[in-house]
């Protein structure tokens, strides 16, 4: 019999296969509490299940996440972790403290199936999907490092996620559903869908499918306010063109006053940050529950772009808050380890040792914390 990662398997899915093994149904319950509550990381560490039902689990699946290969420390006590998988293929996975909470920036892909210009990770080519189980694996990774097993109510080090990491998560859905149901099941991981935003570049026709099915915030990665300058940016535009995802936005389920969907725009010096620029962008989402997060350029090696002026990003927000909107200018969190947003590559080029701090992954990977 080949066995199976058992991490990633739905809950659904997993009362099927116990079904068909003729293992009664309250041990699939069991089982799951132990892998996503408990965090366990072997059948024999599971002391309410019988010994010979742990063998025979054994025989049929086997317990992995991803090995934790390096960790890096920013001056801001931003982390960035270089997570393995089984094939060898690599991603890179960020956590941000910050005062009420702890995010962690969660891949997709192994690259990019897109393109974008001012983005590091689309500088490198898409090699493949992750499946359900090593994006589960990366959530579980963080709560490893944080020893936060079993599942804490609150003080969470580990509070809220972003799909900001590497990949378009819509163009590896199934994956990315099954994976955020696993996370979000009250049983397990227990993440409310509130503390879960999904990151896409644009694309329409999952959109609708992805607000039914999850509930999860939407972020939009859109970066221009006219089709012919996105089009050089974000190229999934040729494809799905701003008015066509705009329309996308208005429709999306449960989006509301309470619940507005965040419009990303980075911020390039002399590209898209006149004031006319952000008059537009007033225009465009006029009737959208919207927010605008305003992304100063994170640069990168072999980048041909420079961030706008502090003057500029300014004047752009001024304009875009008195028009009703929040209209905040993120602040840059673990560049100095290429950890900030846009700068994701799994073969990213290295700073100096003398400007970050390397973890040993043995130490991590036998559950020692970061302080």
């Amino acid at each position: 019999m080949q066995q199976t990662n058992i991490i990633g398997i739905g809950r659904d899915d997993l009362n099927g296969l116990f079904k068909e093994a003729g293992i009664p149904a309250f041990r699939a319950k069991q089982i799951w509490h132990w892998l996503y509550f408990q965090g366990v990381r072997s059948f024999d560490q599971m002391a309410n299940v019988p010994k010979d039902l742990r063998a025979r689990l054994s025989e049929m699946f086997f317990i992995h996440r991803p090995t934790l290969s390096q960790a890096q420390v920013s001056t801001d006590g931003t982390q960035k972790w270089l997570l393995k998988f089984y094939d060898g293929q690599e991603v890179e996975c960020v956590h941000i403290p910050e005062v009420d909470r702890g995010t962690i920036c969660i891949s997709s892909q192994v690259g990019c199936t897109l393109t974008c210009k001012f983005c590091h990770t689309g500088t490198q080519k898409l090699v493949r999907n992750l499946t359900s189980g090593e994006i589960v694996g990366q959530m579980m990774v963080a709560r490893d490092v944080f020893n936060e097993w079993p599942t804490p109510f609150s003080h969470r080090h580990v509070s809220n996620i972003v799909m900001m990491g590497m990949g378009e998560p819509l163009y590896n859905y199934e994956n990315v559903a099954n994976a955020l149901k696993i996370i979000m099941d009250p049983e397990g991981i227990s993440l409310s869908k509130r503390k879960i935003t999904l990151s896409t570049s644009g694309v329409v026709p999952m959109m609708q499918q992805c607000g039914e099915e999850l509930g999860v915030n939407l972020a939009v990665s859109l970066h221009a306010v006219r089709d012919e300058l996105r089009n050089i940016l974000v190229p999934l535009n040729k494809k799905y063109p701003i008015k066509e995802l705009l329309e996308a936005c208005r429709n999306y389920p449960g989006a509301n006053n309470a619940n507005r969907i965040t419009f990303e725009y980075v911020m390039l010096k002399g590209v898209n940050d006149t004031p006319a620029d952000a008059r537009e962008l007033v225009r465009l989402l006029k009737h959208i529950p919207s927010k605008i997060n305003l992304i100063p350029f994170n640069p990168w090696p072999g980048s041909s772009f420079e961030c706008s002026s502090p003057k500029a990003i300014a004047e752009f927000s001024e304009i875009v808050f008195k028009a009703g909107y929040s209209a905040p200018v993120r602040t840059p969190r673990g560049r100095d380890i290429l950890a900030a947003c846009g700068q994701l590559k799994s073969e990213s080029e290295r700073k100096s040792k003398s400007k970050l701090q390397n973890i040993h992954s043995e130490d991590l990977n036998s559950g020692q914390g970061i302080g």
